[in-house]
């Protein structure tokens, strides 16, 4: 998965996925946008998903989503499955649903396109500002690396008091969020595969102490510093 807008190292899973022969596809729902060295996100392994939820770098004005891939034979069963599983009307290969994005969210998500590199690019200065202001504070920052372009569809710092923190913050009337409060292997609905809590330690820790900073293309300068100070305070 590409968290937070930040590609991740899908070319080591390429790999691994060539060498037992496995099927890879990427989770950049978070990423539009973003590249790792050279390569776009949604651009590794059989194919890719992206979101179109409306907070997201690109959204929609509702639901909608989008597969990419370089298969054809994926991109044929896709367009089945999204179409009840039909490839000619009435006529169903497979069991599909249905799943056609409304032809306004497609309008909507083309002029929006055209702004998405200028959005990126403020998000990126907001992440510079962002680091800048909290240097110094017992928190751990987004790292950056070298030859990776992140769509920072969300800005998280980590702390074990994030809790203390986000309430903090939310009595001054600044917004946070939690992502995500709970791993997946811990989830319920996933107890079946049998793991426990120390199996993947740092899902763990990114689930017990991320907390996420409001960040947005239009964020001002001013916005950011009164969120640092109150940070500030909080620690002090």
């Amino acid at each position: 998965m590409d968290l937070y807008g930040r590609p991740a190292e899908m070319a080591v899973f390429e790999r691994i996925a060539e060498r037992f022969g496995l099927l890879l596809f990427e989770d950049a729902c978070q990423a539009h946008g973003a590249s790792r060295r050279g390569r776009t996100a949604g651009s590794f392994g059989h194919a890719a998903a992206f979101s179109f939820y409306p907070g997201k770098n690109l959204g929609a004005w509702g639901e909608g989503g989008a597969v990419t891939t370089n298969s054809d034979a994926v991109a044929a069963a896709i367009r089945s499955f999204r179409d009840h599983g039909s490839s000619e009307k009435y006529f169903y290969e497979r069991i599909g649903h249905n799943y056609r994005m409304e032809a306004i969210q497609g309008v909507v998500l083309g002029v929006k396109l055209r702004y998405l590199p200028d959005w990126n690019r403020r998000r990126a200065e907001a992440a510079i500002r962002y680091s800048d202001l909290l240097a110094g504070l017992p928190v751990e920052l987004p790292v950056e690396e070298e030859g990776v372009v992140n769509a920072l569809h969300l800005y998280p710092v980590h702390t074990p008091a994030r809790r203390e923190l986000g309430a903090f913050l939310g009595g001054r009337s600044i917004g946070t969020g939690l992502h995500y409060p709970r791993p997946l292997h811990l989830q319920k609905a996933y107890a079946g595969l049998g793991y426990h809590e120390g199996d993947f330690p740092l899902s763990e820790y990114n689930s017990a102490c991320n907390i996420t900073l409001p960040m947005f293309p239009e964020i001002t300068p001013e916005q950011q510093q009164e969120v640092a100070d109150a940070i500030r305070s909080f620690f002090a």
